[in-house]
């Protein structure tokens, strides 16, 4: 049994004047006995506003893709390497199912 949660939903760092405006990127969490656990998978960006992933207003360029998550919970589900993309279209944005390595290594894939 594994239990996976991600969202590509967020906020920006500044306000509008009246709150916050939406924005890219999230936490993930996941559990399991097929997850390699006790690790953090991606990068936390640095909060620091005018950093190389802000965009504007604290609108930040996730780095990592919500689609490599689920290429490997769909590995993991049985899905072929060669149907990944088919699954996921903008998958080939991010990895190459051709690579042989899994998208990011949070799935004892065996």
């Amino acid at each position: 049994v594994t239990t996976f949660s991600v969202s590509d939903f967020s906020r920006t760092l500044t306000s509008n004047g009246n709150g916050t405006d939406h924005a890219w990127g999230g936490n993930a969490f996941m559990m399991g006995g097929a997850v390699n656990g006790k690790e953090i998978y991606g990068d936390y960006p640095t909060l620091a506003l005018d950093s190389d992933l802000d965009l504007r207003n604290g609108v930040l360029v996730p780095t990592t893709a919500a689609d490599l998550y689920m290429a490997e919970l769909a590995l993991w589900f049985g899905v072929s390497p060669s149907d990944l993309n088919m699954v996921l279209p903008n998958l080939s944005n991010f990895y190459d199912t051709n690579s042989g390595t899994p998208p990011i290594g949070f799935m004892n894939l065996t």
